[in-house]
């Protein structure tokens, strides 16, 4: 099974699914790679990539079936867990041909309830998506073993990078019964080459989150330079960088930002100019120092840091010629940071109430193009305020779109200018691109009966388009200042309701231009806030109308939901003392709900 295109396990499917697509059982080993007896397990952490709304699970090492196993525990029915391939085998990586492990499930009151998940693998260069499903659905079968071996026909392999993640993603128990959630069992890891030889792990490996693909709370980035070189790390209040290199100084303009990527022991990360004409200066997240310094961007993860040129130039200055030579990092507690890139920050767009083109799945080498004829529906969807979301992956970042029959003729247009054809560009993160509907009428015309009957896409390099989908246009804005709810982890089946007293700097940070972030999953896709005491009147407003109440619409992206400030007042009144005390989540189908975050939008 291609896994380079994600596909969502329905409830359904995942109940009757086995183990399947491109995973076998592997012949018992007549030894294991890791057996956890040694105490040892840095080399797993919590992952994201997946699903950015995933909640953390608790890691430890506990007696499970005579044997010390991995223990993956939380609240929520939904567990990713990552493995450091690469660190665990080294050189020996490519060599890497199966996965094979023990999974177990244990039920709070010991009734047993089946579940399933899958074993992703992600492979080659640019770390391509691929996946086995694993399932429990006996008692008498649990614990199992279970595996995943690469596809030699995809063309993949284990390379530096690649790292494997082990979820549970249907748990029969919380999900359909009302009980507590599962908790989750790993054991004996076998590496096993192509030969069926197994291949030896250096347990001491430490995990690095690849959690990249959460981006919540952050601007789009686009046509980034990538700082070369940028990884160090320090202890508390200690200092280290580089000296920085030509692109990115010319990078290093207004509407840019800096996107760090990193680890902290208390979540804070600053950049240090030290050589500034203006002074020594630090500027980002965290203000530990009592500088003032405003916040940076940052992701719910608290991994990925963004700082905008304009802080960096309200400190040092306009003229990037003055900031000195050297960008440094710094933080209150230990920290490392991975990589620096310098691009153009946009919000990003999302594509709501989207209309999926029905198999737009295609790939091509550079230059070459693929498409298919549009059919009435995605026609029918290019209208104005409309975009065009692609999933993808290219040798160069690019992706376009071409129209061949366009009355205006052909034309392109989309991420990248390799072409010299002076196209706008999209908005993309790396993986999906966005073009709006004015930016092909552009070229094309606004009458989309003259744009021909066919859309292709096309890049300079190898390119594979895994979808595309055409919905209304709006931003999911960047957050800064962000302000954690602590503790707003709850879920509920269709139109139940759960919530929590706001704690005081929550109701604090509900001031104009604020925006609360949701993240979560639901059946429908849909999710609400409920303020039940407000003086003006019980309400709710969030995404989606199935109740016919005309509530308004945040933003979303399937996981993420947006709702303003001035959404909320417009309903509940521009005092917050008269909100009530507390806040509440609901959705017309089965919901769940893993972080609030209030702050500023950018």
């Amino acid at each position: 099974m291609k896994a380079r295109k994600l596909i969502a396990l329905s409830m359904t499917a995942a109940m009757v699914l086995g183990l399947s697509g491109g995973a076998a059982y592997a012949e018992e080993a007549s030894a294991v790679s890791i057996d956890f007896e040694d105490g040892l397990y840095g080399f797993v952490g919590n992952d994201k990539t997946i699903n950015s709304a995933a909640a953390d699970a608790t890691l430890s090492l506990v007696d499970y079936n005579g044997s010390t196993a991995l223990e993956v525990a939380s609240d929520a029915s939904v567990k990713y867990v990552a493995i450091q391939a690469d660190a665990l085998l080294g050189d020996q990586i490519s060599q890497l041909s199966t996965v094979q492990m023990t999974v177990g499930i244990t039920n709070p009151g010991g009734t047993f309830y089946s579940a399933s998940g899958c074993i992703y693998a992600f492979l080659g260069e640019d770390l391509s998506k691929d996946y086995a499903d694993w399932s429990i659905y006996l008692e008498n079968g649990n614990p199992k073993t279970i595996s995943y071996t690469v596809d030699p026909e995809d063309g993949l392999t284990f390379t530096e990078g690649s790292y494997i993640v082990v979820s549970l993603e249907v748990d029969t128990g919380k999900d359909y019964k009302g009980d507590d959630a599962a908790t989750l069992y790993i054991d004996d890891i076998t590496f096993l080459d192509a030969d069926g030889n197994v291949l030896t792990a250096d347990t001491t490996a430490e995990y690095v989150s690849a959690a990249s693909e959460d981006r919540s709370n952050l601007f789009a980035v686009s046509n980034a330079v990538e700082f070369e070189g940028f990884a160090t790390s320090g202890d508390g209040w200690s200092q280290d960088g580089f000296d920085m290199p030509q692109e990115i100084i010319d990078a290093l303009v207004p509407g840019s930002v800096v996107e760090i990527t990193y680890s902290s022991e208390n979540g804070d990360i600053w950049i240090v100019m030290p050589d500034a004409e203006a002074g020594w200066m630090r500027v980002a997240q965290g203000d530990y120092d009592g500088s003032g310094s405003d916040d940076a961007y940052y992701n719910g993860s608290a991994n990925i840091a963004q700082i905008t040129y304009e802080q960096i130039a309200a400190v040092c200055g306009d003229d990037v010629s003055t900031w000195g030579a050297r960008m440094q990092c710094e933080a209150s507690g230990t920290w490392e940071v991975y990589s620096i890139k310098v691009g153009t920050a946009s919000n990003a767009i999302v594509a709501q109430d989207a209309v999926e083109f029905e198999g737009f799945a295609t790939s091509g080498d550079g230059w070459s193009q693929d498409g298919f004829d549009m059919p009435q529906e995605i026609i029918d969807a290019l209208v104005p305020g409309s975009v065009v979301e692609i999933t993808y992956t290219s040798e160069n970042g690019e992706i376009w779109i071409v129209m061949p029959d366009a009355e205006a003729g052909w034309m392109r247009v989309g991420v990248g200018d390799w072409d010299g054809s002076g196209s706008d560009s999209g908005v993309y993160d790396g993986s999906t691109c966005y073009i709006t509907y004015e930016q092909i009428a552009a070229v094309c015309g606004d009458d989309v009966s003259t744009w021909g009957a066919r859309m292709q896409c096309e890049a300079s390099g190898a390119w594979e388009v895994y979808s595309v989908k055409v919905g209304t246009a709006a931003e999911m804005k960047a957050v800064k200042g962000a302000v954690n709810f602590e503790g707003f982890a709850t879920s509920g089946d269709g139109w139940s309701q759960d919530g929590f007293e706001m704690p005081q700097e929550i109701i604090d940070a509900l001031v104009p231009g604020a925006v609360v972030t949701i993240t979560y999953t639901s059946e429908n896709g849909d999710i609400w806030i409920v303020m039940p005491d407000a003086e003006a009147g019980w309400m709710r407003v969030g995404v989606g109308n199935l109740d016919g109440s005309g509530s308004l619409s945040g933003v979303y992206n399937g996981s993420t939901c947006q709702i303003t400030y001035e959404q909320l007042a417009e309903i509940c009144g521009d005092d917050v003392s008269t909100w009530g005390a507390r806040m509440q989540c609901e959705a017309s189908g089965a919901w769940e709900v893993y972080s609030i975050t209030v702050g500023t939008a950018g």
